[in-house]
């Protein structure tokens, strides 16, 4: 099976499809093209979708919404950062960094107080380093190795618990399971007093459990937004679907399992 995952290569993605001993991984540059990609049929992608301390990643709530697609597995990944540098601490003059790498390191990039460099992804902050030779790059460990960069300071990330977790999405809905978790994505066609309440309770009332509740921009105008549920598969699960369906628009994104990433 092809793997689409985001590139180049020592992404964290890629470490992951690596430790998931994928047996055709196709690197890519951007989450969007990964749906692109899935959707064409071309084979399934593996895409980060929150982190414990940065929170939901971006495009991939969007594609989500906008593809036809579905989650078939979720896998839960630690994460490390690495200060790489070719100079010391005091001597940097920008650091290179992904946007959810910056929020998950943002207390030493405080401590750093030099400009940061946004990039597409965490090996691309390993290659822009290779040409400037008084930056800094927070990079993986799996890209360090993979670089041969230099490092100057270990685990730099805010928390010690730090987790990001990754789905397995496909043109294709997988095989639910009693112990597996179910998501869909709620888009609400208007706005009135009480209606996140009553969307709610319909899962109260199955006594079906909530794991996760994220609301994102819906791109239709400001305070319009959709809402991301994740919840644990139960046998009231398609009941509590359909009578949500009578109150507002549902995306069924479909019910999975959880994969354990070996070491």
């Amino acid at each position: 099976m092809t793997v689409f995952v985001l590139g180049p290569e020592a992404t964290f993605s890629h470490e992951l499809a690596i430790r998931l001993r994928e047996d055709d991984i196709r690197l890519v540059p951007t989450i969007g093209r990964i749906f692109e990609r899935v959707v064409h049929g071309e084979g399934d992608g593996i895409v980060p979708i929150e982190n414990s301390e940065a929170g939901g990643v971006g495009a991939t709530l969007d594609g989500l919404v906008r593809h036809p697609v579905f989650i078939t597995a979720e896998m839960y990944m630690p994460i490390d950062h690495y200060l790489a540098a070719r100079v010391t601490e005091r001597e940097i003059t920008r650091v290179f960094v992904h946007p959810q790498t910056q929020e998950q390191c943002s207390e030493l990039l405080e401590r750093l107080g030099v400009p940061v460099v946004q990039t597409a992804s965490n090996a691309q902050s390993a290659i822009e380093l290779q040409n400037d030779p008084g930056a800094a790059a927070i990079v993986p460990s799996y890209a360090v190795a993979h670089y041969r960069l230099p490092v100057i300071a270990e685990h730099v990330q805010n928390s010690p618990d730090n987790v990001t977790r990754f789905v397995r999405i496909a043109s294709r809905p997988g095989t639910p399971r009693q112990d597996g978790k179910c998501s869909i994505v709620i888009d609400p066609a208007s706005d009135r007093a009480g209606l996140l309440h009553d969307l709610l309770a319909v899962f109260a009332v199955k006594k079906i459990n909530l794991n996760r509740i994220e609301s994102r921009p819906s791109k239709r105008g400001i305070g319009n937004y959709v809402f991301f549920l994740d919840h644990a598969m139960s046998e009231g699960y398609c009941d509590a679907i359909t009578y949500l369906k009578t109150m507002t628009e549902v995306k069924e994104l479909g019910c999975y399992r959880k994969v354990e990433v070996p070491p």
